[in-house]
């Protein structure tokens, strides 16, 4: 990450001072990344024909950080041949200027290295020259071949006589001119199968013959879109006169209002954030270690012959944070923005950075809190405001924000805002069960978006525990012999296969991370609670490939004791794995997860069923959860947040000049959170 830059001018103070462990779990740095770059060339492991699939940061162990044992900084390397199909899996430390270790892959059972951009364009310029995939495209009538785009899909799990093959399994569709939106026109019914390695097409399964969608979706178009831009949008500008109220230093270490906490960006995962702490009335109390989504996957519950395998790893296939979107001021953030760039490796093991690819800024989010006493005649009311730390990537045919916001209240949450195009096919008719139509013949299959957020726990400390907290009718009875009474329910998640966990809203059932050695002034352990939104997992056969291989969505929750090297809840190496490798292996052990280091996987998302309204661009939908301070604090930790400045803030009963203005124009009372929302992101 490189130094910040601030949009529309710096407000910063002076920089903090480096910490040892922040610069520990910095992200990479360019010199770090080329000297990277020629110890995989010295060691014969990055030749003419290698591709680097993958670089980042192999963070040391957090015990280690911890106790203050700063080791040199490591970094892990997925590379792949493509003329020889050989991968290895390394780990170089530039500071030592050594290999630390270098494995080569058994891709049959290790699974590949993600995919590498060079396989994009590869896969249809050798599918254009296939014979079988010709006549297919003749059949239907499509010959130009300059209008007729591949989409190279990963390829799930292998089929019978593809074991160690490097595939790639392809659709079709047809693109009129180059500024045609191609998504409009899918050529259903024929899947490419393309060995990558061997660059030779497999096979072309002709399954049916559905008519090409012949309506276009150019929503940038103005005059596809065939009506004047609306009128009567006014201005509305945000504005900090003074400027933001955060700080970050060189190592990407924020602070604002009492939070703290450290940005970083993985070519994986995309940002990560650690060593996240709140100040409470002068002591640094400590939250999350790190937190970051560890994986996203999104089945697609159209069985059809040609479609079967379509269940897409965005960071574990496709490495997610490596299509960061560079973010445009009043475009994709609004208001008094701080940029940071992110800097990774090119597919050569080159420094590439990404301009504007993290958005910091602050945002008004309405009411804190609010009292208009009818005894004491006192009228309080205090805003909200919230830090946030976004970006958005695309990857395909989707587009996806994440937003870490952190309040003044303690309360930490994640939305994710899915948009852009949503996948198509050819709709074969009323009352199909797996697919929505569109458009006239255009279809989109029913599909999920299912998220990982690793969040590696330090509530107060190291030591935490987790309490499963659901709400319980009471039976009238002598207990409750009005049959008014209710209460709840606290269980606690021993082990980690008591620990997996579904949501039940119906319960409001969530999940309490304590630390049992530190309790608050009523002497109950300190904690955070997850609250979790309870919306479908994985809706997919027990039995089936995609089952076995993203098991980590068959539930909400999974509690793991803290181990360095379990990292990503469907395994290090998703691409073409047969299943059974992450969390599901991990927690085969059983292990104990009380009173230890833990680390929650919260796996949460959207079951999507699209609608006309979203195409040819599909509204922003989101999903996510809340950490809540609970029992954290003694009391209400804003208590010091001062009123509102503004002149338009008349606390205490009407405006002074109420009679006198009684016959103007209604204005918006300020003082209510629906009127006034200052809301920057995208």
């Amino acid at each position: 990450m490189t130094t910040p830059h601030h949009d529309p001018a710096p407000h910063h103070g002076a920089p903090t001072p480096p910490a040892t462990r922040a610069r520990a779990l910095a992200s990479p740095r360019p010199d770090e990344i080329t000297a990277g770059q020629a110890l995989l060339r010295r060691a014969g492991l990055l030749g003419p024909d290698t591709h680097v699939s993958y670089f980042g940061l192999a963070e040391q162990d957090r015990r280690e950080l911890l106790a203050g044992a700063i080791a040199p900084r490591r970094f892990r390397a997925m590379l792949i041949d493509l003329r020889t199909g050989r991968s290895h899996d390394a780990v170089v430390c530039p500071a030592e200027d050594r290999i630390v270790s270098a494995r080569e892959l058994d891709v049959v059972t290790d699974g590949h290295v993600p995919v590498v951009l060079a396989e994009f364009s590869l896969v249809e310029e050798i599918v254009h020259q296939d014979e079988r995939w010709l006549a297919a495209m003749r059949k239907r009538g499509l010959t130009d071949l300059a209008q007729l785009r591949v989409n190279p899909l990963s390829a799930g799990a292998a089929g019978d006589g593809e074991a160690g093959r490097r595939l790639q399994r392809c659709f079709t569709f047809v693109q009129k001119t180059p500024d045609d939106l191609g998504w409009a026109h899918p050529v259903d019914g024929v899947t490419v199968i393309v060995d990558v390695v061997t660059r030779e097409v497999l096979d072309v399964i002709d399954y049916a013959d559905l008519p090409v969608p012949a309506e276009d979706g150019n929503f940038h178009d103005p005059e596809w879109v065939g009506r004047p831009p609306r009128a009567g949008l006014k201005p509305i500008e945000i504005t900090q006169p003074e400027g933001p109220s955060f700080t970050i230093d060189e190592d990407g270490v924020i602070d604002w209002l009492g939070w703290s906490l450290q940005v970083g960006f993985d070519q994986r995962e995309g940002l990560v954030l650690h060593d996240i702490a709140i100040d409470d009335a002068g002591r640094r109390r400590t939250v999350l270690h790190r937190a970051s989504i560890a994986e996203m996957m999104v089945p697609y519950g159209d069985p059809s012959p040609q479609r079967w395998f379509q269940n897409f790893f965005d960071c574990g296939e496709y490495l997610l944070g490596g299509f960061a979107n560079s973010l445009e001021l009043g475009c994709d953030c609004v208001g008094d923005i701080t940029y940071l760039d992110a800097v990774l490796a090119d597919s050569a093991g080159d420094v590439r950075v990404v301009p504007q690819a993290i958005c910091v800024h602050e945002e008004d989010t309405g009411i804190l809190w609010k009292h208009t006493d009818n005894w004491n005649g006192s009228s309080e009311s205090r805003r909200n405001r919230r830090l946030v730390v976004s970006f958005f990537v695309t990857v395909g045919n989707y587009d996806y924000g994440f937003y870490w916001y952190f309040s003044l209240d303690g309360a930490i949450a994640l939305e994710v805002k899915a948009t852009g195009v949503v996948f198509t096919s050819a709709y074969p008719g009323p009352g199909y069960a797996y697919a929505s139509e569109l458009a006239p013949g255009l279809g989109a299959p029913y599909h999920q978006h299912l998220f990982s957020a690793r969040l590696d726990m330090a509530v107060d400390g190291t030591d935490n525990a987790v309490d499963e907290l659901e709400s319980a009718f009471v039976p009238r009875g002598p207990a409750n012999p009005t049959g008014t009474g209710f209460t709840q329910t606290v269980t606690r998640l021993r082990t980690e296969s008591g620990a997996r966990r579904l949501a039940d809203n119906t319960r409001n059932r969530s999940w309490l991370v304590t630390n049992p050695s530190v309790v608050n002034r009523l002497g109950h352990p300190v904690g955070y609670m997850l609250y979790p939104e309870g919306k479908p997992v994985l809706l997919a056969d027990q039995e089936s490939d995609i089952h076995r291989r993203a098991t980590y969505a068959t539930k909400h929750l999974w509690v793991t004791p803290y181990a360095p090297d379990e990292n990503y809840p469907a395994g290090d190496l998703v691409n073409m794995h047969t299943g059974g490798a992450g969390l599901p292996a991990w927690t085969a052990a059983d292990r104990d997860v009380e009173n230890t280091a833990i680390v929650l996987w919260h796996t949460f998302g959207l079951t999507h069923f699209p609608r006309p309204e979203d195409w040819p661009i599909m509204p922003v939908d989101s999903a996510g959860f809340v950490l809540k301070p609970h029992g954290f604090f003694d009391r209400n930790p804003t208590l010091d947040i001062p009123p509102a400045a503004g002149d338009h803030c008349h606390p205490g009963g009407p405006h002074p000049d109420h009679h006198e203005h009684q016959n103007e124009p209604h204005q918006p009372d300020h003082d209510h959170d629906h009127h006034d929302h200052g809301k920057a992101g995208a």
